[in-house]
């Protein structure tokens, strides 16, 4: 069987977690790139003890799994150990996102990942939804969150795709600024589209 699958992306702090949920209420099987990632560097996973022994015993936490905020805060202040963690873990989440991709039993499938754009996941996706919201909401967003500095999110944003580059990229878009409602609407429009694509199929 061939799955649809939309590729759901946004930056940082965008909503891209509230779209996934409204698509999961009306029935498409979410696979989320980041928690998939939380996966491959799990405790005992060779991923981990790879970033336990660059970064120091420091980037863990008391019960042995990673300290998610610590290495986000060296990784997003230094773009060569940006690189080398990125080439550690990617090609992992890669071979995962397939595996649900070919195990899902939805029409279509949304892919949710900030990083859909930048890396080889774009090749897994029939198509791409962007939410979109401007740079100062989404730091806003992103400080109340995650309690990180204005710094370290401002790193994070440059370190993603540019917004123009990726609404380019788009071939659907979700104005996350506007009311829920609205959101909603336009979810259940854009979910109405993908289940008369995925039938064709």
């Amino acid at each position: 069987m061939t799955m649809y699958v939309v590729g759901l992306t946004g930056g940082i702090g965008s909503g891209k977690t509230t779209i996934a949920a409204i698509f999961a209420e009306l029935g498409a099987e979410i696979i989320n790139a980041d928690l998939l990632a939380r996966n491959v560097v799990s405790p005992g996973t060779k991923a981990l003890t790879s970033i336990a022994k660059r970064f120091g015993k420091e980037i863990l936490r008391q019960d042995g799994s990673l300290d998610r905020r610590k290495l986000r805060e060296v990784v997003f202040k230094n773009k060569g150990e940006l690189k080398w963690l990125e080439k550690l873990i990617h090609p992992l989440i890669a071979e995962l996102l397939i595996q649900n991709i070919y195990s899902a039993t939805s029409p279509y499938v949304i892919l949710e990942s900030p990083l859909l754009i930048e890396t080889q996941q774009k090749e897994l996706v029939d198509r791409i939804l962007v939410v979109d919201l401007d740079e100062a909401t989404q730091l806003n967003r992103s400080m109340e969150r995650d309690g990180s500095s204005e710094e370290v999110i401002r790193a994070i944003i440059s370190a993603q795709i540019p917004r123009s580059k990726r609404l380019k990229a788009a071939d659907d878009i979700v104005d996350n600024s506007k009311s829920l409602a609205e959101v909603r609407q336009k979810v259940i429009q854009l979910h109405e589209i993908y289940l008369a694509t995925a039938r064709k199929l």
